[in-house]
């Protein structure tokens, strides 16, 4: 390790920090400046301009500043997304005084309570916007994707709300109209019934290329490593000589192009394989890895992911248009997928235009689905293209995320949309597979407890359909209750231990 020399002269982290401030300050305001065309609420102003100045404070590593402080006993900056500059501010000012320094030059003044804690407040006013009123004991909201049941059994609904959840996702890659508007029914009779509010996000399905039907000789038609089969765009399943697996694909268009060697992903990841040869039916894919020895079983509408190739699609698909149409009456949420940059959200904010008043498009709350690396790296632009005109959050979708980034990646771009989405005051929601076992089987693992505690820091958490659904709901809200009561966000709260209380009070 090398040597830390803010340990041993501090005068030197001093200088250090004041430089720090100064180009946080010029760079943040230039930044800011690029941004302001896409600012069309007056409000935004101070979210995007500690935005810019976060990134431009991350753009160092300051990994040796945070050690020269922490022997002082002030703050190691760990802790500054909400307000960037306030947080310097005071660290120099009181490092200042420590050193005796001369600070009157400098202009600096200590943050005023009001001033501090103004971007948690912020927070918590767009997070109420979006997914509505905080519920009692928790500030992160709970959302649900509803099973096609919903639409017939309203006690589902009911149970659902009864247990805590505060927003209902209607996935529009699944069913029809009709279900849709029975979900939603029910929803509003379920709000009245109980003196609950529930948002309805209505999740716009996007270019996301499935399987759209499969086509087998096999008694068991299971893949396993080495297996061959066929992917094509064809309408109707059809027998190829020497083939016993033929998947359709929904987006037949993205075939052309794939390549050779290209790598793809089925089902989240359970099965890996290659394009192995490019034929005039479509391509041959090989597998390479499956996550299960007595293989898996590949069926219709699982995800298909090409983490390499680069695909020509469109953002939003004629079923999309169609899909928003409804949407654009009935929900209180539009969410949409694979938004990978500022251009994205300009159409998307185009399309409600066309089917809305302006002060309805530009009132109703939007989500962008995280999915692909391009989002992660464009994610600054995204949050100002939206929230600069509609209350905006992101979700993690942590399933596609992890196919197209790799699982080793996924961690560390989960912690890092969270940090740029609270330097924004932007709410998100961590998502996909929280808690997916005890949701199929009732029995949570202790690996997704573990996440579930973790996702208490985002501003809402959302499950996926499943048997043991409304128990789940019920666990997760326990589970964001307790973790409430130790940590805010980044931030530790030290409650009274109970190990402590034991021991101290044992030897007295």
């Amino acid at each position: 390790m090398s040597k830390n020399t803010y340990l041993e002269y501090p005068e030197k982290l001093y200088d250090k920090l004041i430089a720090l401030r100064e180009e946080v300050v010029e760079e943040g305001n230039k930044l800011y400046d690029k941004w302001q065309p896409f600012l069309k609420k007056e409000h935004k102003e101070l979210s995007a301009r500690n935005l810019a100045y976060y990134l431009v404070l991350r753009n160092h590593d300051i990994r040796k500043i945070q050690e020269g402080l922490t022997p002082w006993g002030l703050s190691s900056l760990g802790r500054l997304e909400s307000r960037v500059l306030d947080n310097l501010n005071a660290v120099i000012l009181s490092l200042g005084k420590i050193l005796e320094k001369d600070i009157g030059s400098e202009q600096l003044e200590y943050p005023s309570i009001e001033s501090y804690i103004s971007g948690n407040e912020e927070l918590e006013k767009n997070t109420a916007t979006i997914f509505g009123k905080k519920p009692k004991e928790r500030f992160t909201r709970i959302m649900v994707t509803l099973p096609s049941e919903a639409a017939k059994d309203s006690s589902l609904i009911e149970k659902l709300m009864k247990a805590g959840m505060n927003v209902g996702r209607i996935n529009c890659a699944h069913d029809d109209l009709k279900t849709w508007s029975a979900m939603i029914k029910t929803i509003r009779k379920c709000e009245k019934k109980l003196g609950q509010e529930c948002q309805v996000l209505m999740d716009i399905a996007g270019p996301k290329a499935r399987v759209s039907w499969t086509f087998t000789t096999l008694k068991k038609p299971k893949v396993k490593v080495g297996h061959k089969f066929l992917l094509t765009g064809a309408e109707i399943p059809e027998k190829v000589n020497g083939i016993d697996l033929v998947l359709g694909c929904s987006v037949p268009e993205i075939l052309d192009d794939l390549k050779k060697g290209d790598p793809i992903k089925i089902d989240d990841g359970i099965v890996e394989g290659i394009v192995k040869e490019v034929i005039d039916e479509g391509v041959m894919i090989e597998v390479k890895k499956v996550d299960s020895k007595k293989g898996v079983r590949l069926k219709a509408e699982k995800g298909l992911n090409f983490p390499e190739s680069e695909l020509k699609m469109e953002f939003l698909t004629d079923k999309d248009k169609q899909d928003l149409d409804f949407v654009c009456k009935h929900a209180d949420i539009i969410g949409f997928s694979f938004v990978k940059n500022a251009e994205d959200v300009q159409h998307i904010q185009e399309e409600l235009q066309k089917r809305m008043t302006e002060e309805k498009a530009l009132s109703v709350p939007l989500m962008a689905k995280i999915e692909t690396v391009e989002g992660v790296l464009k994610l600054p632009e995204i949050i100002v293209a939206a929230a600069g005109q509609n209350p905006f959050s992101v979700m993690i979708a942590r399933g596609d995320l992890a196919v197209e980034a790799g699982f080793l990646r996924l961690a560390e771009l989960q912690q890092e949309i969270l940090w740029i989405c609270e330097a924004a005051d932007v709410p998100v929601v961590w998502g996909t597979q929280v808690l997916e076992n005890m949701v199929a089987s009732g029995i949570p693992t202790r690996a997704e407890v573990t996440d579930a505690a973790q996702g208490s820091r985002s501003e809402c958490v959302m499950l996926n359909k499943g048997e043991y659904l409304v128990e789940s709901v019920d666990f997760l809200a326990e589970i964001i209750k307790q973790m409430h009561e130790h940590e805010y966000k980044k931030t530790p709260k030290l409650r009274a231990l109970s190990i402590a209380k034991r021991e101290v009070e044992k030897d007295n």
